[in-house]
């Protein structure tokens, strides 16, 4: 992760350290609404704040393969996979 300066972190308003993070908590989680909100200890960061919504797209079930495939609009409908065996093809080189 390549770090910011403090320029930049102040530009953004993305990432914060973890004393001002103290300070402006309030601040943070409503910018957190609308984009991640980066605490950093150290210069490292180290904890993000989220809204609601991205953490529960987050944590929402991803479907299987086969939950995938059991509910295309495709299902049922037969395909030809036949392959011809008469040998080779002509190809132009």
């Amino acid at each position: 992760i390549a770090r910011q300066s403090r320029q930049e972190e102040s530009a953004t308003n993305e990432y914060w350290q973890l004393q001002e993070a103290k300070n402006k908590f309030s601040q943070i989680v409503h910018l957190a609404e609308k984009r991640a909100q980066y605490i950093t200890v150290r210069g490292r960061p180290t904890a993000v704040v989220l809204s609601v919504q991205e953490y529960e797209k987050l944590i929402r079930p991803k479907p299987s393969l086969v939950d995938f495939l059991e509910n295309s609009p495709l299902r049922g409908v037969e395909l030809d996979l036949s392959r011809e065996t008469d040998g080779t093809r002509d190809v132009d080189v």
